[in-house]
């Protein structure tokens, strides 16, 4: 059994609405609305704000598989950043190689999804990715 680690990006009650509301770009506002249907969808969950710039939906115990360490975190997510909308879907984006080279314009980073801004991408594929890291176990 690993060590529960704390970490400085937890749930808040801070309101989420309240955040999409305040983002200086109303593309992402626009973007970020669509994701947090989707995400709430895929999830069957809530959105709660995690840290002061992530929203996520569902809570699961997260074990690194190279330090053992265990974190509280979010089943999928997503930050809409200055430079990109970032979803979090802990994924192993091998198993959607074939939806990601129908995706569009995007990046992948360790369990995170890239995104500029949903015009860039196929909304039902990404939908389909969005769904599918929400149902794994």
């Amino acid at each position: 059994m690993g060590k529960l680690t704390e970490i400085k990006t937890r749930q808040t009650d801070s309101s989420v609405e309240s955040f999409i509301d305040k983002l200086p770009d109303e593309q992402k506002r626009k973007d970020s609305r669509v994701i947090l249907q989707m995400m709430e969808r895929a999830s069957k969950e809530k959105p709660k704000m995690w840290g002061s710039s992530m929203i996520g939906f569902g809570k699961v115990r997260y074990k690194s598989p190279a330090t053992g360490r265990e974190v509280d975190w979010f089943k999928i997510g997503f930050s809409p950043r200055k430079a990109n909308l970032s979803l979090h879907l802990i994924s192993d984006f091998k198993q959607h190689a074939d939806a990601l080279k129908k995706l569009g314009k995007h990046k992948t980073g360790v369990g995170c999804l890239y995104i500029n801004k949903l015009e860039d991408v196929d909304i039902k594929v990404l939908e389909k990715i969005v769904t599918a890291a929400a149902n794994r176990k």
